[in-house]
């Protein structure tokens, strides 16, 4: 199979299988949904599934949380989001409304930014889904031409035009949609442009009508908004050239490994290409074929071949002599997998660790003085532990809640009064903080009935980018079942292989998930 062929094949099987991500796809259906050989899909998706970004649940396949590394390269390279999104999420609180960002793609409008409003009627789409450009108000303020230049100071028209009309005969500054896109749904939208006059974006101001009446939403927000648009062109125009940042040293090309481990079952040129995909959102303004060599570590030849693949295909343009991605790449599962909750996330890694030591486990985050229970799985016995999630149990009492409480400062934990919940039971507030020291100093818990007798569990943190402890994830046993030792030589180690998987996961969803976790699990932003 030719280097480019197989890239534009696997990007084939990865549009099917992120066509409806809700719905677990089959090899068959894929098969049906591209034209493609079984044999081919059946490669593709090995070599997905090696890349970690489509995950098999028995003959299902799903795509997983680390294909958005992808769409993150598009976000990230374009630069818009990073620089215009505190200025949205400022204008979203100022105003009590939803507000978006949103780019052109043929002939829609993608979402790169959302700010939502929890309310009884939200808005529902997410960043990477696709709107028809001329049924909302973003496309409709990117399809606007630039407005003319204004009157001089002594025109006699200067003053005699009301703030938030425009004068006749000229293109206005703003867009509106008045349930154009869904009954109820109303929006004002301005371009954001660049120093050229060209729209490079659109911000949005979202609502309903149960809210507002179209010119309503208008009044009350057109006024900042245009602030809020005016400081996004300085913003623009003050960003430092992409030109200037430097090219990361070259890494070993990890697909060798993995092809002379799988052999024919990997496609080593679908793996380049898709990280030539990746390689050209480490820079705003794209890469040139040289810089992309040097940060993959692939031969310039073979670089060329994927990003020309990737241009003909709608995912990378030529601007100059750099490639850069387009928002086209957000259409691979990013919109739905940007959705996934947090429990949503781990619960995959839970099952095959509770499959690999036929044991429960559960994963939790601290809540107050408890751990709350966000995702467990329970293994088949004769004899279970009742637990669900929304569960709360005294933090100091669990195997999970001492990962949790270990890196609290002592005043916090001076404020924990443990009790007696068993014979077993630490009660001793003296006791208890050198337990969590030496949790803290050896990276997992280990509690022996003190929560109830007969129950045994380990755990261990499961941390952010910055290496704080967000949640903790656990084994539990009857005692009957298994010695401590027994926990620490066997289940420990596939404990800490989990906590490592869901790590990455949520690395890769970070930028997503943040704005809607309890605080406890936000993780820093950019």
């Amino acid at each position: 199979m030719e280097a480019a062929g197989t890239l534009e094949r696997g990007l084939a099987v990865l549009r099917a299988l992120t066509a409806d991500p809700r719905r677990p796809a089959r090899a068959t259906d894929l098969v049906r949904a591209t034209g493609l050989a079984r044999s081919t899909v059946d490669r593709v998706l090995g070599t997905l599934t090696r890349l970690g970004y489509a995950r098999a649940e028995g003959r299902d396949v799903l795509p997983a949380p680390r294909l958005m590394e992808l769409g993150e390269a598009y976000l990230a390279g374009g630069g818009l989001r990073d620089a215009l999104a505190p200025l949205a999420g400022r204008l979203a609180d100022e105003l009590d409304e939803s507000v978006s960002l949103a780019v052109r793609d043929g002939d829609g409008v993608r979402f790169i930014v959302q700010f939502t409003r929890r309310r009884t009627m939200s808005v529902t789409f997410r960043v990477g889904d696709l709107l028809p450009a001329d049924r909302c108000a973003a496309g409709l303020a990117l399809l606007t031409p630039p407005p003319p230049a204004p009157a001089p100071p002594d025109s006699p028209s200067h003053d005699s035009t009301p703030p938030d009309t425009a004068p006749s005969g000229s293109v206005p500054s703003w867009a509106e949609d008045d349930q154009l896109v869904e009954p109820g749904l109303i929006a004002v939208a301005m371009p954001v442009r660049d120093g050229t006059g060209r729209a490079v974006c659109a911000v949005s101001v979202v609502s309903h009508t149960s809210r507002h009446t179209a010119a309503g939403l208008r009044e009350h927000c057109l006024g900042a908004l245009r602030a809020t648009v005016a400081e996004m062109e300085a913003t623009l125009a003050g960003e430092r050239p992409a030109a200037a940042r430097p090219v990361p040293a070259p890494p070993a090309d990890p697909s060798r490994a993995a092809k002379q481990e799988l052999g024919m079952g990997f496609l080593q040129s679908l793996a380049r290409g898709l990280a030539v995909m990746a390689a050209l959102g480490t820079a705003p303004g794209g890469l040139t074929l040289a810089d992309c060599a040097k940060v993959t570590g692939l031969p310039r030849a073979t670089v060329r071949r994927a990003a020309q693949t990737l241009e003909r295909l709608g995912y990378a343009a030529a601007d100059g002599p750099r490639f850069v991605l387009l928002p086209r790449v957000l259409e691979l599962g990013y919109a739905h997998l940007s959705g996934l909750t947090f429990g949503e996330i781990v619960q995959p890694h839970l099952a095959d660790l509770v499959a690999r030591v036929r044991e429960s486990a559960s994963v939790a985050v601290l809540s107050g003085d408890d751990v709350l229970y966000v995702a467990r799985v329970q293994t088949v016995s004769l004899m279970s532990i009742n637990l669900t999630v929304g569960t709360r149990l005294p933090a100091y009492a669990t195997s999970m809640g001492r990962v949790l409480l270990a890196e609290l400062p002592d005043e916090r934990l001076a404020a924990i009064e443990p009790r007696r919940l068993s014979s077993r039971t630490v009660t001793s507030a003296a006791e208890l903080r050198a337990l969590l020291r030496q949790a803290a100093a050896d990276g997992y818990a280990l509690v022996d009935q003190e929560l109830e007798e007969g129950v045994r569990s380990v755990a261990v943190p499961v941390r952010d980018r910055s290496g704080r402890t967000v949640a903790a994830v656990n084994v539990a046993t009857h005692a009957g079942r298994a010695s401590n030792a027994a926990l620490l030589r066997d289940v420990l180690p596939e404990l800490r292989e989990t906590a490592a998987r869901m790590e990455a996961d949520l690395a890769h969803a970070h930028a997503a998930i943040d704005g809607r976790l309890p605080a406890t699990l936000r993780t820093p932003g950019p």
